[in-house]
């Protein structure tokens, strides 16, 4: 797929991961929807920078635990730029807890982000594309969907969901839209992690570094514009999970 003025959803595309995948995506002069929850400033931060870079860029706010919310984000891109061609599903939580006392919120709160958010994303932009004649769909995983953490049980449950949601759409999608998944492993400090924490992990790893989210954008850029890969979860994790 050449990316150059296709319409691209980055949902959680105001800051972290979702900002450098949103940000790349702009140096290929797509144009640009970042969502936003309550992100607000950085959200603009991030539609000046790629304005700045010669792409087309709006900001759109929604609550992607509401059905009519993630309705409504995709009524306005259409609005704007007639229709949709890439959805990057990279908003999500990432909270700790115990698995024999996480409460029913706590497991709405991060099933309903992370997996229920990104099905309908999906849903909602895959009807756009078959319009379209076509697109394509890149989901951000995680490590923790292909090897459990203990101290995060809802949330790899939330990002296992992520994986076969992947390839069941893959496979129900195909051959108009392609969808595929990128793993991120340990490419950016949580905010919590003390900064020797965090160079212990790195060290760990096969390739003895941690990443950067810029590493996660290359990934989704490669997923998209190989028309040739369907259904794939790319982890980008320095080797983790061969240890």
């Amino acid at each position: 797929m050449e990316l150059a003025d296709r319409v691209a959803v980055v949902t959680g595309g105001a800051r972290r991961v979702g900002r450098a995948i949103a940000l790349a995506l702009a140096r290929e002069r797509s144009r640009l929807v970042v969502h936003y929850n309550t992100s607000a400033a950085e959200a603009e931060a991030t539609v000046a920078e790629a304005r700045a870079s010669g792409a087309m860029a709006i900001a759109l706010r929604a609550d992607l635990t509401d059905r009519a919310a993630i309705a409504a984000l995709f009524r306005a891109a259409d609005d704007a730029f007639g229709g949709v061609d890439i959805l990057v599903n990279s908003a999500a939580i990432l909270e700790p807890g115990d698995l024999l006392t996480a409460s029913e919120s706590d497991w709405e709160r991060t099933i309903g982000l992370n997996l229920r958010g990104a099905f309908f994303c999906l849903q909602e932009a895959a009807v756009r594309m078959k319009r379209r004649g076509g697109g394509a769909v890149v989901n951000i995983s995680d490590v923790a969907g292909r090897r459990p953490w203990g101290r995060y049980p809802i949330h790899s449950i939330s990002k296992a969901g992520v994986e076969m949601l992947t390839r069941v759409a893959a496979l129900a999608l195909a051959p108009e839209i392609r969808v595929a998944a990128v793993a991120p492993g340990p490419v950016l400090k949580p905010d919590r992690m003390s900064p020797e924490r965090w160079s212990e992990i790195g060290a760990a790893l096969p390739l003895r570094r941690g990443g950067t989210p810029d590493d996660v954008a290359r990934a989704v850029i490669f997923l998209l514009r190989n028309d040739f890969i369907t259904g794939v979860s790319l982890p980008v994790d320095g080797g983790d999970e061969l240890a």
